[in-house]
């Protein structure tokens, strides 16, 4: 032994042995028994750690690939299970600090070179290390070390982002431990001023270019998806906490005030010396603005960095008295973004236009903080500190104003912080910010909507001031500056409209009416006399216009109680309106114009904005004249109501003395030259034309009539040219391309109105545009879909879904027409000019198909004499005549299989029309609609094909949507069966005569093939029999339900029923029997015969409780053979049928009503076969917990009728079963849907009510099944996959176990085994969906253990509070405040599992008394997680609410514990949270107990 110990330390140390032999031999020494040296494994580590260290101080010269085998050699040796088990032991061996530097010095290497080749193995060392904690302390032990490992760190994963390499993961993961073990070393500093230097110096700049690029790193499929999804993430949430807890600790906050605060300095000194020399601002400051990266980069770091600190600063000392040094911090930030350079003189054009964007977002971000943490305290601030911050945030404003960015929604949001601040701030600038951000600015889509929160902000401060007139004197005075652009956009977009009625509905109606006489009196004075012929003026006048209609459309109407002075100011202002601006405008369109003329301009704008005023003057005054009674029409003449040979003629001009007819026609003419507002103006006059009409005694039918098909022709050259564009809604965006859009809004909207005047050549026309523009509809709105803008494809979609359309019956029809005949024109050319096809049959035009809904529209031939017009009835047979004809036609065509072949682009088209034609509501259609609906499907089916070329999913998709609008059709004529039956009954309208009637029908119905008249129906048509096996089952099951409901009282009505029901049963059998003839057993069952024959069964079974048979005796024998038949087809189809679930729910409700009848099993079958085939069905590929959930309550039923109705020894076969696949090795094989079925098996078992024998032995073995739901769970998390569905089913049946074991589950250890399961279901690294059904899942079973084992938990004390708390450090992990906030179903996820642990804390202060003796601990638990992260104020309000009730349980004792033995940082916390609880929740309480008897 001693030669084999001397001989291998003597060549590990000799300079002659080879360094590739003296690898060898310790690798050699390393692993093998034989090798026996005296601490061997510590000798080894020196070895290799000496030789590595000596190379790096250049005493030793090595080859590059020696070191590299070094580096390995340690690797394997750190990382060997040898070593983790000797540790484990309690064997002492370490590592020499010069490791550590050769470590670092080997990362700076790379991080010089930029070049991470060879870092694999030192970075897996790092790891290892690290991971060791007696490894590991060759960096906790030496700090400086550890800040360098970091430091290192960082710059390298910087060099990767930065570089167009795909991210690994190695880096990042030994990073994220760096920083976690960094962490823990930081809080336990006792010196902070030593932790900031060391933050400042090493790490403050890698650490926030970091941030920075993982932020703004545009992450792709090449980079490794942990990284992407979870490291990035817990890194930056790293950086956070260490900058936190490095430059803002509770002791370093008198050093800032010393730095920020000079005069306070300045009285300090005065009482004595000075305290400190640190100055952190100015350390902060000059780490900023170094370049601790490329030029490029460096302003886009800096603008993301200021941000963050000053939010980190403000959490840490953000309080009422600090809010003066709060401000000078953000000064002093905001002095290192670039945009300060623009207060000193710096050119605008130093900037791009992406430099403008981060800088204003970083103001922005600064601004918020400002405003959210409530700093400025304007009476403060000019009372206390002159003014400083108001001047500051001056200064801001006007940089922000002369330096006008439009483009860049954050300069809106800037300056709309600075506004909520205090007014006064941009008042003095406030002509410029009017023009600049609102009426001359240039919005896109990007920044439409900040800049409507801007003037939306203007709008609500002006009004609660009382200031609205100042504010619009400056919009007036913008208005009326030279149009900075021929292009001006409406002074109110559809979305300022709707803050600008919310504001007037607020404000006095006087200081509405001085802006409205504001803008009256500028038109005109200043306008109108120069208008014409100028573009600039006609400009001016349509915004003023856009504003007189916005302020009277969005003012509260005049009514009853309004005072008089302002019913007189309002009539006086329609007065001037009308003379002063109207009048003249129309007198300018009147005249004579060349044709070259009319298309200038200034006129397009001048009739636009003379029309719109036209519009809002008669809608305002007709709107006045109905709501107030004290209110006079300007115009005396019509003040009453039109005279009568007024009305006569209707006319525009009506309503304005002065314009005559023939003036009026040529404005109408000048008006249709132009598609934009005047023209869609016009429309809207004829339509208050029209309802003026309607409101008088007598109408009159041929004005109506005129005025219906102007406003249809008005639009239709525009309509048919296909070209359109969004519109926002708003009327003075109206243009050549929205107009189309405006003018079909206008006509669906007033449908209702229009319809009973317009001819039945208009009608059709309504509806082939309405077919036309859904068709377009569906590849136009997936290209440019807006929420807020209105699209032709929309307005159609709308009122297809709409319940208006059914009500139109006329356009309802002639839809269906259209649609049929689109259908027809998609054939290929050969079929289209067939008339015989079925297509074509049902789209014929002279056909009168709607005979009945379109003959009182036809306007009547007074020549024509009644006899000689032909009876409806005519037409109707006809009509029925040619749909038997069309029916008859498709069979032949199946039986000749001459299809018509369809080419890809004709099936695509279909399909969109099958689509199109699921919207109708069948329920509305008249019969022959439904039936022409049910023939057009019917035919595509039988009698078209696709050719070979067309793709297969293409195919599948048309022959499924085709399958399902043919069930659809079906479905509804069940269930108007089914009503119409039931109501045949319930109302008692002669029952017996009227069911007799329809069962003689059902039963001389023979479903037949030919024409055949052969008593034993031999030519069965399939298809025809499920129809008449439909119509049976309906009618069997409307009958048996009543009859169960039936009191025992009406006796007589069941007998009569009853005798009914008997030859209705036969007749059923009979037909189920046909259909079945020809179905062998290897061919599944048709599952539309399903609840048929269930149907059938419980009818039997009723009629056997009425008669007060059994049930069993009751049945005929050939009908009981057939339930036994349909029984044996169904356990064997059961286990494969996992991908049918309608087929699993109608197989289950069968075997639900035959299970409850023992005595049907065939042969000596029992309960247990069904059950075994239950179980063979739940471990079927198709089996997700998605399907489990869908037929959960047919299963349960099902198990209730066989648990209740079988023997104890059945159960106990039953319950082996379930234990069998409870069995470990089911998972070690793999079986993992074994395990499911098991586990949802005895869900469902614990749903079920037993007794007896069974109760007992369900709970005799119920230790075993919590013992195996353990084992599987513990084997289960160690997959990721398993997660949904294993470790989810497992949480609810260990809640729902502990629910029902409430007095049964007596040994507290088989309750407390379920704590086991649930430390260790994982709760980080899920997808949103299952996280949220862990979260649930271990949240009701501990729920379950509070509520139904309260003893139990009492002794399991330790392990409820850490499985509690885990659920706690989850969502505080997840809930935290992030900068990218993730999609809304993520966080209303954590909002659900906040409310959960809320609810939790709740139940634990109201129901566990005994819990009390915890609470100090709970409340400590909860502060050290909380001050590690920044919660979303959502998720923090459910938790400190929670919390709260907590804080309820301590006494005074725990209070005084918990402050003097939390850690600093800690205890700040606890303060600020029990302040709040005091000042909040405490006095709340007390408040309510006050008024509690």
């Amino acid at each position: 032994m001693a030669a084999i110990y001397s001989g291998i330390y003597l060549k590990l140390k000799s300079a002659k042995t080879s360094w590739e032999d003296k690898l060898k031999l310790a690798r050699f020494a390393w692993i093998s028994h034989q090798c026996v040296l005296p601490n061997k494994e510590q000798v080894l580590l020196d070895w290799v750690s000496h030789a590595l260290v000596s190379y790096y101080n250049k005493k030793h010269e090595l080859e590059g690939e020696v070191v590299e085998k070094l580096w390995a050699y340690l690797d394997n040796v750190i990382h060997s299970r040898k070593l983790q088990n000797l540790l484990k032991s309690g064997k002492t061996i370490g590592l020499s600090f010069s490791v550590a530097q050769v470590i670092n010095e080997r990362l700076s290497e790379a991080c010089s070179q930029k070049t991470q080749q060879n870092i694999g193995t030192v970075l897996s060392c790092s790891s290892g290390i690290l991971s060791t904690p007696s490894l590991s302390i060759i960096y906790t032990a030496k700090y400086e070390l550890l800040v360098d490992l970091l430091s290192k760190l960082s710059k390298l994963a910087c060099q990767q982002l930065a570089s167009d390499d795909a991210v690994g993961s190695q880096l990042f993961s030994v990073l994220q431990l760096t920083f976690a073990q960094y962490l823990l070393i930081q809080r336990q500093q006792t010196n902070p001023n030593r932790v900031f230097g060391q933050v400042t110096s090493h790490l403050l700049q890698p650490c926030l270019l970091l941030k920075h690029l993982l932020t703004v790193r545009s992450w792709t499929q090449t980079d490794d998806s942990h990284v992407r999804q979870h490291l990035s993430r817990e890194i930056r949430n790293h950086i956070e906490t260490l900058l936190q807890a490095g430059l803002f600790q509770p002791e370093l906050f008198s050093s800032y005030k010393e730095e920020l605060l000079p005069e306070q300095e300045l009285q300090e000194k005065k009482k004595g010396a000075l305290k400190s020399l640190l100055l952190p601002v100015n350390t902060v400051q000059t780490k900023l603005g170094s370049g601790f990266c490329e030029p490029a980069l460096h302003g886009a770091v800096v603008a993301d960095s200021v941000s963050l600190l000053y939010k980190l600063f403000l959490d840490s000392y953000c309080k009422a008295e600090n809010h003066l040094v709060c401000f000078h911090m953000l000064s002093r930030l905001f002095d290192c973004l670039r945009l300060s350079g623009l207060q000193q003189g710096v050119r605008e054009d130093m900037f791009a236009p992406a430099d403008w964007s981060m800088e204003l977002l970083a103001l922005e971000q600064l601004l918020n903080l400002v405003l959210s943490s409530d700093i400025y305290n304007v009476a403060s601030d000019r009372i206390r500190h002159k003014e400083v911050q108001f001047g500051f945030y001056r200064k801001l404003a006007q940089m922000l104003m002369r330096h006008s960015q439009a483009s860049i929604p954050a300069w809106f949001r800037c300056l709309k912080i600075l506004m909520s601040l205090n007014h006064l701030i941009v008042e003095p600038d406030l002509d410029d910010l009017v023009a600049s951000a609102w009426i001359d600015a240039e919005v896109s889509e990007r920044t439409k909507k900040p800049q409507e929160a801007l003037i939306h902000t203007m709008f609500q401060t002006y009004s609660k001031l009382r200031q609205f007139p100042r504010l619009f004197e400056e919009v007036l005075t913008v208005i009326c500056r030279p149009a900075a652009d021929e292009l001006r956009l409406p002074v109110f977009s559809a979305g300022l409209t709707v803050k600008l009625h919310e504001c007037l509905l607020e404000l006095p109606p006087n200081q509405i009416l001085d802006i409205l006489c504001l803008f009256v009196e500028k038109c005109q004075t200043f306008i109108i006399p120069f208008v014409e012929g100028s573009a600039d003026m006609a400009l001016k006048l349509l915004s003023m216009t856009l504003v007189l209609h916005a302020f009277l459309f969005n003012m509260r109407s005049l009514d009853d109680v309004t005072p008089s002075p302002v019913v007189l100011r309002t009539q006086s202002l329609l007065a001037r309106m009308q003379k002063g601006i109207i009048q003249p405008l129309m007198e300018l369109l009147q005249a004579p114009r060349r044709e070259e003329e009319k298309s200038d301009l200034w006129l397009r704008k001048a009739s636009d904005s003379a029309l719109l005023l036209v519009y809002t003057w008669v809608e305002v005054d007709t709107l006045f004249g109905v709501s107030c009674s004290t209110y006079v029409s300007p115009t005396g003449e019509i003040a009453g109501g039109v005279t009568e040979p007024a009305s006569r003629h209707w006319g525009i001009p009506n309503f304005f003395p002065g314009v005559e007819e023939q003036s009026w026609e040529r404005v109408i003419e000048l008006a249709n030259n132009f598609a934009s507002t005047s023209k869609y103006c016009l429309e809207l006059l004829t339509l208050q034309k029209i309802k003026m009409i309607l409101m008088q005694n007598k109408a009159d039918l041929q004005a109506l009539q005129h005025a219906a098909a102007f406003v249809l022709d008005s639009g239709r050259s525009s309509m048919s040219k296909g070209e359109s564009e969004l519109w926002d809604g708003d009327i003075g965006t109206i243009s050549d391309l929205t107009y189309p859009t405006a003018h079909w809004h206008l006509i669906i909207s007033n449908l209702t109105i229009l319809l009973p005047y317009i001819s039945l050549k208009d009608v059709e026309y309504i509806a082939s545009v309405l077919l036309e523009t859904l068709v377009l509809a569906k590849a136009k709105e997936a290209a440019t879909d807006q929420e807020s803008s209105i699209s032709i494809g929309k307005i159609s979609l709308g009122l297809m879904h709409s319940c208006f359309l059914p009500e139109m019956k006329v356009l309802h029809c002639a839809f269906l027409t259209s649609l049929i005949q689109q259908f027809a024109r998609v054939l290929p050319i050969a079929a289209r000019d067939s008339v015989d096809l079925p297509l074509q049959q049902l789209s014929a035009g002279n056909i009168p198909w709607h005979e009945e809904i379109l003959a009182p529209c036809r306007p009547v031939d007074p020549l024509e004499t009644p006899s000689e017009n032909k009876p409806l009835k005519n037409d109707l047979s006809l009509s029925w005549k040619t749909l038997e004809k069309v029916a008859q036609c498709i069979v032949l065509l199946a039986k000749n299989d001459c299809p018509v072949i369809l080419k890809e682009s004709q099936l695509e088209s279909c399909l969109d029309l099958l689509e199109i034609a699921s919207l109708l509501k069948l329920d509305s259609l008249i019969p022959s609609d439904c039936t022409r609906c049910f023939l057009v499907v019917l035919s595509l089916l039988a009698n078209t094909r696709a050719s070979v070329s067309c793709s297969k999913l293409l195919r599948l998709k048309f022959l499924s949507t085709c399958f399902h609008l043919l069930r659809q059709y079906l479905q509804e004529f069940q269930a108007f069966l089914e009503n119409f039956l039931q109501m045949i009954i319930e109302r008692r309208q002669s029952v017996r005569l009227n069911l007799e009637k329809f069962m003689c029908f059902l039963v001389n119905c023979k479903p037949d093939i030919g024409v055949a008249k052969s008593k034993g129906w031999k030519n069965w048509n399939p298809a025809a029999g499920q129809l008449l096996l439909m119509a049976f089952t309906t009618l069997c099951h409307v009958v048996t339900l009543y009859l169960q409901q039936l009191p025992e009282k009406k006796l007589q009505s069941a007998d009569v029923l009853s005798a009914l029901l008997e030859p209705v049963v036969l007749q059923m059998v009979k037909t189920i029997e046909h259909g079945l003839q020809n179905n062998t057993q290897t061919q599944p069952l048709p599952v539309a015969f399903i609840p048929s024959v269930t149907t059938l069964l419980k009818a039997d079974l009723s009629h056997a409780v009425k008669k007060g048979q059994e049930s069993s005796r009751f049945l005929e024998q050939p009908r009981v053979k057939l339930y036994q038949n349909f029984y044996s087809q169904i356990l064997r189809e059961l286990p494969c049928a996992g991908g049918s679930l309608q087929f699993l729910q109608s197989a289950l409700q069968f075997l639900t009503v035959f299970c409850s009848v023992p005595e049907l099993y065939p042969g000596k079958e029992t309960a247990v076969m069904v059950v075994f085939a239950i179980k063979k069905l739940l471990t079927g590929p198709a089996i997700t917990s998605q399907v489990i959930r869908s037929m959960e309550m047919e299963l349960t039923e099902v198990l209730v009728q066989l648990l209740r109705n079988c023997s104890a020894e059945e159960f106990y076969a039953i319950m082996r079963l379930v234990l069998q696949g409870l069995e470990m090795r089911n998972v070690w094989q793999q079986k993992a849907k074994e395990v499911l079925s098991a586990v949802t098996l005895t869900k469902l078992l614990l749903s079920c009510p037993l007794s007896g024998d069974k109760e007992k032995a369900f709970w005799f073995s119920s230790p075993q099944i919590i013992t195996a739901l353990a084992m599987q769970t513990k084997e289960a998390c160690q997959d990721q996959s398993l997660i949904s569905t294993i470790v989810v089913p497992i949480l609810e049946t260990v809640a729902a176990l502990l629910r029902q074991g409430e007095g049964v589950l007596l040994n507290p250890h088989h309750v407390a085994l379920a704590f086991s399961i649930l430390l260790t279901v994982p709760l980080d690294h899920l997808k949103t969906e299952d996280y949220h059904s862990v979260f649930l899942g271990v949240h009701e079973v501990l729920f379950s253990i509070v509520q139904c084992h309260p003893k139990v938990l009492l002794k399991a004390a330790p392990s409820f509070l850490n499985s509690f708390h885990r659920l706690v450090v989850s969502v505080m992990h997840e809930g935290r405040q992030k900068g990218d906030r993730g999609n809304t179903d993520e966080f209303e996820v954590m909002l659900k599992c906040a409310q959960l642990v809320e609810r939790m804390y709740t139940h634990i202060a109201a129901e566990m008394e005994d819990f009390t003796v915890f609470s100090a601990f709970i409340v400590a638990q909860y502060v050290t997680e909380l001050q590690k992260v920044t919660l979303h104020p959502a998720v923090k309000k459910h938790l400190t609410e929670g919390i709260y009730h907590i804080l309820d349980l301590c006494i005074e004792r725990d209070i005084k514990f918990l402050n003097a033995s939390l850690p600093a940082g800690v205890r700040e916390v606890f303060k600020d949270l029990y302040n709040d609880y005091n000042h909040y929740h405490k006095a709340k309480k007390q408040g309510e107990e006050k008024y509690t008897a």
